[in-house]
């Protein structure tokens, strides 16, 4: 019985290493096997890979971006359109999740909803665009004034550093 007990020890032993690993692996790497596998056009094991790294971790929004662009590169227009949401719910003001969006409900054939969210993308950057310059208001601190003139440039009577032409 002991001689069982020293050969099992061992195996235990590397079942609980390899459970450590499992538990300290960050999640990146599967979602880099999974869109791996989506850029060679292996939609499927894409899809089974960033389920996996969804389950793990529901609030990936990556992860949650790419499986609905996987079934949709699948043909899977209403999978696609349903992960889209869920992506919507974890950023409803991101921009490519508007953009995705519109593509799968016009490739699904109902161009209402895909100009909606066509519009919300359209107004979602422009709402990164005044975050990135927030300098562009003007004076009166209205952004619909009327856009006023540049002066001309001011002249000076006298440029000593200019030498002036020979009169004849």
């Amino acid at each position: 019985m002991n001689s069982i007990y020293c050969q099992r020890t061992p195996l235990r032993r590397r079942a609980n290493v390899r459970s450590l690993r499992l538990n300290r692996m960050t999640w990146q790497e599967p979602y880099d096997d999974a869109m791996f596998d989506f850029s060679r056009g292996e939609f499927d094991s894409a899809i089974v890979k960033l389920q996996a790294v969804l389950t793990a971790d529901p609030e990936n929004f990556d992860a949650q971006l790419a499986l609905g662009m996987a079934h949709y590169r699948k043909g899977d227009f209403a999978a696609a359109i349903a992960e889209g949401h869920k992506a919507e719910k974890l950023r409803p003001k991101e921009q490519l999740v508007h953009t995705n969006l519109s593509l799968f409900y016009m490739k699904a054939g109902d161009k209402v909803t895909a100009e909606r969210h066509g519009l919300q993308a359209k107004i979602e950057s422009w709402r990164a665009d005044a975050k990135k310059n927030p300098d562009a208001k003007t004076e009166g601190g209205s952004e619909l004034q009327i856009a006023r003139p540049v002066p001309p440039p001011m002249k000076f009577s006298s440029q000593p550093w200019k030498k002036k032409p020979p009169t004849k």
